[in-house]
């Protein structure tokens, strides 16, 4: 017995496992995500604004909650709503980058994600269609997409060198990565696109991003996947949470290599969330706060999303 005491006190344990247990100290398991609202073309009263239910289900499939983050508040209360949560994502949608409600206080957030990483708070930002357009256009200063054939159509994904680096695509095996490259998994519901050679001519942007995967509308080379080099900033110009959770379009791959792909993309990001320290003052305000409080209408019959939140 003492023999075999000795023999376990000799043990060496790889750092590799300090580090992991130690890490897990340092993570929030409890992430909530602000997903941005925007307004509604044709308001009704008490519908002024909205967000589609399957951006909610795909960050919850990743370990998220969700709050929204309403159109016209003031910059107080969005900096106060910023200090509450642990990321945002800037979803897609038919208004206007530059323009419009969601446009300013996406910008607002993006500012304060900025200020918030320089200062070593990490906090993650992620944009899908329209969220993409808008970091393109907050980063450059500039509108520099082009209209391309890419209004419902599914694409397989070009990968560049560096998305084999990348953390985004770190938990795809190697099965699903030729998958996604070789079929067309991706659905793309965007008129606007961000063409490669704008990218490379670019010098903000090329600074601040590096592109992860192009496609092609039969002519144009475009963007879509990039992240920030220096910053939990990324883009995505298709769709990955329309797979497991949007039905109505026919072009949307529901395979279940198309659906594994929402939840490693939605579990990337929540990891990213998860890294973030934000909190709420009390129980009863994070309550108060969350997308539960609000009940998803079905409008799969007359819109191309299965379900929908209303906001006034």
């Amino acid at each position: 017995m003492e023999a075999l005491r000795r023999s376990v006190r000799s043990l060496k344990f790889p750092n590799q496992l300090c580090l992991r247990f130690k890490s897990s100290a340092k993570r929030n398991d409890r992430p909530i995500v602000g997903v941005m609202a925007q307004e509604l073309t044709f308001p009704k009263p008490n519908r002024t604004s909205y967000l589609y239910a399957s951006h909610v289900k795909f960050l919850e499939s990743g370990g998220a909650r969700v709050v929204p983050v309403m159109i016209n508040q003031t910059v107080e209360e969005y900096e106060r709503l910023f200090n509450c949560i642990n990321g945002v994502l800037l979803p897609g949608g038919p208004v206007c980058p530059m323009s419009s409600a969601y446009a300013r206080s996406a910008k607002i957030f993006y500012e304060l994600a900025i200020e918030a990483n320089k200062k070593g708070d990490y906090f993650p930002v992620w944009g899908t269609c329209l969220g993409l357009h808008m970091l393109s256009y907050l980063t450059s200063g500039e509108d520099l997409l082009i209209v391309t054939n890419t209004k419902g159509v599914l694409l397989p994904l070009t990968f560049t060198d560096d998305a084999k680096e990348s953390p985004m695509f770190r938990g795809f095996t190697e099965e699903l990565m030729k998958e996604l490259a070789s079929e067309p998994l991706s659905q793309h519901a965007h008129r606007w696109s961000l063409a490669l050679s704008t990218f490379n001519s670019n010098e903000k942007l090329k600074k601040f991003y590096k592109v992860l995967t192009t496609n092609k509308d039969g002519e144009v080379e475009f963007v879509s996947t990039m992240e920030a080099y220096d910053y939990p900033i990324y883009a995505i110009q298709w769709h990955p949470e329309k797979n497991a959770f949007e039905w109505t379009k026919p072009a949307i791959a529901h395979c279940p290599s198309a659906v594994k792909t929402t939840f490693h993309i939605a579990e990337f990001f929540v990891g990213e969330a998860r890294k973030n320290f934000h909190r709420f003052e009390s129980e009863e305000e994070e309550r108060k706060a969350l997308i539960y409080n609000y009940s998803p209408v079905y409008t799969g019959p007359v819109s191309g999303f299965e379900q929908t939140y209303y906001f006034c």
